[in-house]
């Protein structure tokens, strides 16, 4: 039990700590690469959109407000069969830099990228989301990164939002991009990013490869672009924000969809989990993602060692007790909004919702359940 405990401990604070600590010590050996926002190679952002009515006007009327020479960028709505007034929004435009790419039938988000890929004519994909607004100059830092021509994919910073101060689990959500933004600046300085914010990332169209409906794009794209020998960097100038959900269930499913996604995605990608064949790559997959999806089983490692050893030794019973307040104070979150009386009151909740869903889609992983469509959730 004492070995279960330490271990569970040990892999805990690497997943958490360690690891970003390892990254932020070797950053400070690769200097920072400032991109000269003034290379204009031609750019098609493509937006997927299912039954977007509420958000689809915002979103293209902002995209054409962006800072980018008007004549090197084309915008393609791909519709994924939508019900609702989204195909008419776009149409209303009547613009000729806005394009409307229906699906004949709803196969999901990886799918419409595809095709929408077939009809880009832009040198650069600039894949986003209908509800995600970007800074001004997010195209023009972005379309820098690509003067490199080791560089494949780029990836801007995504920042949530809790709009009106009542999501459970909105300061988790700020808080763990915030420290996946530290994550992903460090590697893009070491060498690459291995993941992307589905929201806001460009891939070059030469390094693009067609992807399987069922994978996580912004996760599996990248990783190809890697085995393909370029690398992927992060642009802190370019942002994007989000909403945080509105509700811990609404949080839980979508994580539960996307973990699943990106666990089916990355054992499509061949051999890039192992380190004798993708080498530094394979060892940010495992400390990043791997040993993350499994933090539930080190958390029930955690409590049940704890759980035993409190029989024997006075310490675990004051680390059980640790244990018990903090899911309790989750347990309680779920049911009472304390969270607005205190922010951070949300990230015990936001942490549990996070690692339940994970556990959850280790079995649907397992069982071979697919997630191909999307739910429209997040409004702005």
């Amino acid at each position: 039990m004492e070995t279960l405990f330490f271990a569970s401990a040990f892999l805990l604070f690497y997943v958490y700590a360690g690891y970003p600590a390892l990254l932020a010590v070797l950053a400070r050996f690769a200097p920072p690469l400032d991109p000269d926002p003034g290379y204009f190679p031609t750019l098609s952002i493509l937006i997927a959109a299912y039954n977007e009515e509420a958000a689809i006007r915002q979103k293209i009327e902002q995209t054409l407000a962006l800072d980018y020479p008007a004549d090197r960028v084309e915008i393609l709505i791909l519709s994924d069969a939508s019900t609702d007034r989204t195909d008419d929004i776009v149409r209303e435009f009547n613009h000729p830099r806005v394009k409307l790419l229906r699906m004949p039938e709803r196969r999901g988000k990886t799918h419409a990228q595809n095709e929408g890929v077939k009809h880009a004519s832009g040198h650069i994909l600039l894949f986003s989301d209908a509800t995600t607004v970007y800074n001004s100059p997010a195209l023009r830092y972005l379309a820098a990164r690509f003067k490199e021509p080791d560089v494949g994919a780029a990836t801007g910073q995504l920042i949530y939002y809790d709009a009106k101060g009542h999501s459970p689990t909105g300061a988790g959500t700020i808080a763990f991009w915030s420290y996946e933004n530290f994550i992903r600046r460090r590697q893009s300085r070491i060498r690459t990013v291995t993941g992307c914010s589905g929201c806001m990332y460009a891939v070059r169209k030469a390094a693009y490869t067609p992807l399987a409906d069922d994978v996580i794009s912004d996760l599996v794209q990248p990783l190809w672009v890697i085995k393909n020998g370029y690398r992927v960097v992060f642009e802190e100038h370019a942002v994007a924000w989000e909403e945080t959900t509105t509700s811990a269930g609404e949080e839980f499913g979508m994580r539960v969809r996307v973990v699943t996604r990106g666990m089916r995605g990355l054992l499509s990608v061949p051999g890039i989990l192992n380190p004798l064949k993708s080498g530094w790559v394979a060892f940010q997959l495992w400390s990043h993602k791997v040993l993350r999806w499994l933090v539930p089983f080190f958390l029930i490692g955690l409590f049940v060692s704890s759980a035993v050893l409190a029989f024997s030794r006075a310490l675990f019973v004051y680390l059980l007790a640790c244990q018990l307040a903090f899911y309790g104070l989750a347990l309680l979150l779920r049911f009472a909004p304390l969270h607005r009386k205190w922010k951070p009151l949300g990230v015990p909740l936001y942490f549990c919702t996070l690692n339940a869903a994970a556990l959850v889609s280790v079995f649907k992983t397992l069982a071979g359940d697919k997630f191909v469509v999307w739910e429209t959730s997040r409004r702005q």
